[in-house]
């Protein structure tokens, strides 16, 4: 009887550490296991007009660049400016080895004046024959009258007639010469000016007050026609060619502000202003490229090439729902948010409008205004999901 009694009491007492045991790992999968509730903070919806904005990344681009290089090929003699020099319209930037070329203008120079000399004493043949050719025509017309009168035989005036015929079959032929030589002088001369401008274009000039911005061969460097030497550009042509997505860039358009903040001057928030959108879109990446001019060219002029974050400022919307963009969120492929109502959660879908730098975003259908949704859960949330409602969400800004 003694040993029941004292068996009892152990299950009795066993059973007791069980139960609170029990309690106890209740408590916990309650409070802080998997049935807990889930932590979130809340924000009431509340209708305001916001200042939509664009972000985009671009580079810093010359709207006009000059390339400068011979127009055949050759061989570079020298080289005079760098990488970042100013340079002025017609200042010589560089030249071209002219190898035999003087040589071959010197040649050119001297069948000129031969030509010219040539054309000199077939002009004077002329002359000469068109004198004895009046000369004939005057002796004709005489051996003519004297003829009518009987004074000279038919043979007389027939020679006279022969004479005259000669003298205008040399003169025809005197004037052929001429004018071959005058053909023979311009085409000399058409060689020659072409030499010499081939020569002017041995210089390497540039054709507008810039900065160079690259230099791509030395002296000494054999180079084909058309390859650049020197590239220069003009400072008042940079601009930024950005790229913005798709989805948000309704409303941008041309003459809207712009912000520019180069990636080495992230403290200087230059003024700019979009001057045009590019006819095309890259299908690829799914934006809009545009191009965002600075209303004041920097003092330093930023190297081509370099990043540049751009932010456009587009037109105030109207008053209209509006929530935080981190409440958004996207169950079974639909858009919407998590509305809390009476401690419990309604998917609501949505559909979205523009969206402004403050991380807002308007609601076009789906709210009205003044639902209390969930802006920032500890874990993803479903329709039965418990929630506990915080101020802030450790790991989390709120």
């Amino acid at each position: 009887m003694k040993n029941f009694i004292s068996l009892h009491g152990r299950t009795i007492a066993l059973a007791s550490v069980l139960f609170l045991l029990a309690g106890l790992l209740g408590y916990v999968a309650l409070r802080a296991g998997p049935m807990a509730p889930v932590a979130v903070t809340v924000i009431s919806v509340d209708s305001q007009s916001i200042k939509p904005a664009l972000f985009g990344i671009g580079s810093v681009e010359a709207r006009f660049t000059h390339k400068i290089g011979p127009t055949f090929a050759g061989r570079i003699k020298r080289v005079e400016v760098q990488s970042g020099d100013r340079v002025a319209k017609g200042q010589v930037l560089g030249e071209m080895d002219p190898v035999d070329l003087d040589d071959k203008i010197g040649a050119q120079e001297a069948t000129l004046k031969r030509a010219e000399a040539t054309l000199l004493a077939v002009e004077a043949q002329v002359q000469e024959v068109g004198a004895r050719k009046a000369f004939a025509e005057i002796q004709t017309k005489r051996y003519e009258q004297l003829l009518v009168a009987r004074s000279v035989s038919e043979e007389g005036a027939e020679a006279k007639r022969q004479e005259l015929q000669i003298a205008q079959a040399s003169l025809s032929a005197a004037r052929a010469n001429l004018d071959a030589s005058r053909q023979e002088l311009n085409r000399v001369r058409a060689d020659r000016d072409g030499l010499v401008r081939q020569r002017a274009n041995l210089r390497l000039i540039s054709p507008v007050d810039g900065i160079v911005t690259r230099r791509d061969a030395d002296p000494g460097t054999t180079v084909v026609a058309g390859q650049a030497v020197v590239e220069v550009v003009e400072p008042s042509s940079i601009w930024v060619s950005v790229r913005y997505d798709q989805q948000r860039a309704q409303g941008l358009s041309a003459q809207l502000p712009a912000q520019i903040v180069l990636r080495s001057r992230a403290s200087d928030f230059l003024p700019g202003q979009v001057l045009r959108i590019e006819p095309h879109a890259d299908a690829v990446t799914e934006e809009i490229l545009a191009k965002v001019a600075f209303s004041q060219i920097p003092q330093v002029l930023p190297p081509i090439g370099e990043l540049a974050e751009v932010t456009v400022a587009l037109a105030a919307q109207k008053s209209m729902p509006v929530v935080p963009n981190a409440s958004v969120q996207r169950v079974d492929g639909r858009l919407g948010v998590w509305v809390v109502e009476d401690g419990s959660l309604r998917f609501a879908p949505i559909k979205t409008g523009a969206t402004d730098l403050e991380g807002r975003v308007q609601i076009l259908q789906g709210l009205s205004g003044g639902e209390q949704i969930v802006v920032y859960s500890f874990k993803a949330l479903d329709a039965n999901s418990r929630i506990k409602v915080v101020d802030r969400i450790v790991g989390k800004s709120s």
